[in-house]
């Protein structure tokens, strides 16, 4: 019982002494002031901070345990509420580490705080070791980058991470972060509980006293929501009516800059915006035609071509497919176009579509002698009167005239010959009786 009351004895001295100048927060346990707003319900209170691109890697290492990193998720949740969450003001992207590293969603999945909250409800801890410096590394090349989200460098959008851990971690920290901050992240350090002290203090930005900041137990890190507020809120130098930028004001301290929407770009002025002409050599990758469309494109392609599946090349249709031709007998495909054909024996009329039969007739298409006989797509010949076909079928010979007699005729005059010796043989034998 005295070792429990001497315990509660420091634990409250600790909360009751000051931050020392130049050493990290120490948040204290307070009663809560008559009318403050807890919760979701400062939500409706929170100021318009300036635009980030915020990070959150919290550590569920196994000395983390369950309700405490329920408790992470709260702040998580609260920290959400105090924010100007969206696609053009603060994105947020939410990692979780223990021996290994997890992307829980990057900064281009939500822009709405419901969606957010709620896929952060669902996290669960990774347990096993603390590699905090592997952590920051995963941050900066894979959640870091405009793929995944980040803002160009152009829109002058700050880069920040939150690492929450109540550990020391199991690997190098001090080159990675000074690697991050010579990148342009600067990094917040919330340590809890058993946190190692040095540790925080050498991967969070200068100054420390503004970055690093400790909480006894994950029971008060709640607490530290209002003090990132009052650090991430700025003068609302963006809001409606305060500034003449066209498309995005971009708070910039106590001042603003001008932004324009993808597509579009700033013109001299630094205020109005106009469209980018996104089909100007250089600017697009279609293989044909470029259709410039307020800011953005679309690839198109040429009469005779359909557009591919990667919707930037094209290939020639086949436009001898039944339905897309007015050939009559024949069409041949060529490179997204055609032309048509006649059978043979046929020839092309002027409306270079239909075809009509060849007269085989005509003068220097047949080799008749005298007389050609058409007969659609072939022919014969013949000869004038008077005139026999030869076995070439082609040439003629005059036909040879004879005065003799018929075989009909000489049948005739054979059996009246018969007749006339068989009467003059019985006129014989009766002559001589």
């Amino acid at each position: 019982m005295g070792r429990a009351l001497g315990t509660l004895g420091c634990l409250l001295l600790l909360l009751l002494l000051p931050a020392v100048p130049g050493s990290p927060h120490r948040l204290r346990r307070q009663p809560r002031p008559e009318g403050r707003l807890s919760g979701s319900q400062s939500a409706d209170t929170a100021c318009k901070n300036r635009p980030l691109d915020l990070v959150f890697i919290v550590d569920s290492s196994r000395s983390v345990r369950p309700e405490e990193f329920e408790k992470v998720k709260i702040f998580l949740s609260e920290m959400i509420d105090t924010l100007d969450i969206g696609e053009r003001t603060t994105r947020v992207a939410v990692m979780n580490y223990a021996s290994t590293v997890k992307v829980e969603f990057p900064l281009r999945t939500y822009f709405d705080k419901a969606s957010m909250k709620e896929a952060i409800s669902h996290i669960e801890p990774l347990s096993a070791g603390t590699m905090t410096g592997l952590a920051i590394q995963t941050a900066m090349d894979e959640v870091f980058t405009e793929e995944m989200g980040t803002r160009p460098a152009s829109f002058n959008i700050p880069k920040v991470v939150i690492v929450v851990t109540d550990g020391r971690p199991q690997d190098q920290v001090q080159d990675v972060a000074a690697s991050a901050q010579t990148a342009g992240i600067e990094i917040y350090a919330v340590g809890v509980d058993r946190a190692d002290m040095q540790s925080l203090r050498i991967m969070a930005s200068e100054p420390l006293d503004e970055h690093v900041f400790y909480v006894e137990t994950y029971g008060v890190i709640e607490k530290l929501t209002s003090k990132f507020r009052e650090t991430f809120c700025a003068a609302n130098v963006c809001a409606l009516g305060t500034h003449d930028c066209e498309h995005v004001c971009v708070s910039n301290s106590e001042s603003y800059l001008c932004d324009c929407y993808e597509g579009y770009t700033l013109n001299s002025d630094k205020r109005t915006c106009s469209a980018v002409d996104m089909c100007e050599p250089g600017r697009h990758d279609c293989d044909q035609i470029c259709v410039s469309n307020n800011g953005s494109y679309v690839c198109e392609c040429y009469e005779g071509y359909t557009l591919n599946p990667d919707k930037k090349t094209c290939s020639a249709m086949d436009m001898c497919v039944p339905g897309r031709h007015d050939c009559g007998q024949v069409c041949l495909s060529n490179d997204g176009s055609y032309s048509c054909d006649c059978y043979e024996g046929y020839t092309l009329n002027p409306d270079k579509k239909t075809c009509s039969a060849v007269d085989k007739c005509a003068p220097g298409r047949h080799d008749c002698e005298q007389v050609c006989l058409s007969d659609d797509l072939f022919y014969t010949c013949d000869c004038y009167q008077g005139y026999t076909l030869n076995p070439d079928k082609k040439t003629c010979s005059r036909a040879i005239t004879s005065s003799l007699v018929t075989t009909e005729e000489s049948c005739k005059c054979e059996a009246i010959a018969a007749l006339q010796d068989s009467v003059t043989s019985h006129l014989e034998a009766l002559s001589t009786k």
